[in-house]
């Protein structure tokens, strides 16, 4: 029986568990949103929770003369072991989630994977919508694609000819020159 044992063993050894939760805690941190297992998800926000609230708390205590909390910084780098993940923690997540007094994250489920089965979901960080970024420069590279010319090969090729039949019906000599250095 496993009573008062906390979390998900993921079928792996510890060294195993621990690595893996901490690449899936660098990669939310570094992406905001990633798509994992059902149960990596709910054991990585019990990682990363943690890990945004000493962030957040030492932000808020740094003070003129000490402007960098480093004990915060290394405990958090001792589990995530990037130093880019801990920049970001520190430096963009944990100010905007300063007045926020927990849940970062959030957990969608997607239903079941097609090759085995397994129930999927998205965990993301709740004030930072990557999707809705991405939504909303979505509709601007449509239109950007709608106005560019199709078939873009074959007109670029004409353009040089009658360029140069142009010249030719001018008949200036700079024009000339300037036609026959283009083709």
């Amino acid at each position: 029986m496993r009573h008062q044992k906390s979390g998900r063993k993921l079928k792996r050894t510890a060294s195993h568990r621990r690595a893996t939760l901490s690449a899936l805690s660098v990669s939310l941190i570094k992406h905001k949103r990633i798509t994992t297992t059902l149960a990596k998800a709910k054991e990585t926000r019990m990682v990363v929770e943690p890990l945004i609230t000493r962030a957040k708390n030492a932000v808020a205590g740094e003070t003129a003369e000490t402007p960098k909390n480093v004990h915060a910084r290394r405990v958090t780098f001792a589990f995530l072991r990037e130093r880019g993940a801990v920049t970001t923690l520190f430096n963009d997540i944990a100010p905007k989630v300063a007045q926020r007094p927990g849940g970062y994250t959030r957990v969608i489920k997607l239903g079941r994977r097609r090759g085995d089965g397994a129930e999927m979901a998205v965990i993301e960080l709740v004030d930072f919508q990557a999707g809705a970024e991405k939504a909303a420069s979505a509709p601007a590279a449509k239109a950007a694609k709608k106005t560019a010319p199709k078939g873009g090969r074959k007109k670029q090729a004409k353009k040089p000819a009658k360029a140069k039949a142009a010249a030719e019906e001018s008949g200036e000599p700079e024009a000339k020159a300037a036609a026959v250095a283009e083709a």
